[in-house]
C-alpha cells in the first residue's frame, strides 16, 4: 500500500516534537500512519483527541483533515502520554470542557433499571477517574444500544447545563449513516410524523398532527444495489428510535432491526451509525465538528 511520504525531524528534551513536512496531498490520518509507522490508528486518534497535532500552527482534531503539499505537521509528544483507550469506546476529541467518544454497537449509553454495569457513561467515568478521582463526566444525549458512533459528554455540571439549555441552537449538525433493506428509489426526501411509545417500549408513528411528539428526518441516498441502500440521515428532531421508525415508514427498515420490521441481518448488528456531530462550543464559542468513518461492515455491502 502506498503511503504519503514526509520528512521527519524530531526535537528532543522537554518539548519533544516531531516536525513533518507534507510532500503530497493526503488526509491527515493516512499521512500520520505513513509518517509514524510505530503508532497505531487508535494512538493517532488519541493524539488528535488531546489536541497534540497541529497543521501550520493550527491545532487539528479531525482525522480526515485534508493536507496540501508544503504544509507543516507538528506532533507534540510532551503534552500527555498516549492513554490506553477504554474498552468499548474510543475518545476522539477532548478539551477542558467536553469529551467526544465513538461508541461501539451493543453498548448502552447510560444505565437503565436492568443494566447497571457496562455503559458508555460508566466506562468513560471510570477512565477519567483513573487520571484524577475528582474527575466527573455528565450526560448530554444518548444513542440507542444498537447504534454506534459519535457521542458527547460534558466534564462539568456548568457545561452540561449550558449545552442542554441551548441544545437546539448549540448543535449545528447531527448526521447518521444508515443501511436499509431494499433499493430506495428517491435520491432524497423528508419524513415527518408524530411519535408515541407503547407500554412495550415500541415507538409508533402517526401522520395525524400533534398525535405524539413531532419528528422530522431528512435523508439522502449515497449508494444502493438491489438488496440494500446506504443513506445519509440528518435529524431535525431527536426522538427515541426516530430513524428506525421513519425508515420503516418508507418501507425500508434498517438492516438487523427486527423490532421495526427488518428481515435481513447481514452484518450481525443494526445498520445505524452516528457519523457527524458539530456544535458551538459553550465556553470558547468555536465551532467543533467531529466526523467518524463509515463502518467497513456497511461499505462491504456495496462492493
Amino acid at each position: 500500500m502506498h503511503t504519503p511520504s514526509s520528512k521527519l525531524r524530531t526535537k528532543t528534551g522537554k518539548d519533544k516534537q516531531s516536525h513533518l513536512e507534507v510532500t503530497e496531498q493526503a488526509e491527515l490520518m493516512k499521512f500520520l500512519l505513513g509518517a509514524i509507522p510505530s503508532k497505531s490508528r487508535s494512538d493517532i486518534k488519541s493524539l488528535l483527541a488531546h489536541r497534540q497535532i497541529s497543521v501550520d500552527n493550527e491545532v487539528i482534531t479531525q482525522y480526515n483533515h485534508p493536507l496540501e503539499i508544503g504544509q507543516q505537521v507538528v506532533v507534540n509528544w510532551a503534552k500527555v502520554l498516549i492513554e490506553k483507550q477504554p474498552d468499548g469506546l474510543d475518545i476522539v476529541y477532548e478539551d477542558p470542557d467536553i469529551i467526544i467518544i465513538e461508541k461501539q454497537a451493543g453498548l448502552l449509553s447510560i444505565a437503565t433499571a436492568t443494566e447497571k454495569e457496562q455503559t458508555a457513561y460508566s466506562i468513560l467515568s471510570n477512565h477519567v477517574k483513573k487520571r484524577d478521582p475528582k474527575n466527573k463526566i455528565f450526560v448530554l444525549h444518548r444513542l440507542d444500544r444498537e447504534t454506534s458512533g459519535v457521542m458527547m459528554f460534558a466534564k462539568s455540571e456548568k457545561v452540561q447545563q449550558l449545552l442542554q439549555e441551548a441544545w437546539k441552537e448549540a448543535v449545528l449538525e447531527r448526521t447518521y449513516v444508515v443501511v436499509v433493506e431494499g433499493a430506495v428509489s428517491k435520491e432524497q426526501g423528508t419524513i415527518t410524523s408524530w411519535l408515541t411509545e407503547s407500554k412495550a417500549f415500541i415507538m409508533y408513528s402517526s401522520r395525524t398532527p400533534n398525535d405524539g411528539q413531532k419528528a422530522v428526518t431528512h435523508y439522502r441516498l449515497l449508494k444502493k444495489n438491489k438488496h440494500y441502500s446506504l443513506l445519509e440521515v440528518k435529524l431535525e428532531t431527536g426522538r427515541k428510535n426516530q430513524i428506525r421508525v421513519h425508515m420503516r415508514d418508507i418501507g425500508h427498515s434498517v438492516i438487523g432491526d427486527k423490532k421495526y420490521g427488518a428481515t435481513k441481518h447481514p452484518i450481525g448488528r443494526i445498520g445505524l451509525h452516528a457519523q457527524v456531530l458539530a456544535f458551538k462550543h459553550p465556553i470558547t464559542g468555536e465551532v467543533v465538528r467531529y466526523e467518524s468513518e463509515i463502518p467497513k461492515s456497511f461499505l462491504n455491502l456495496f462492493p
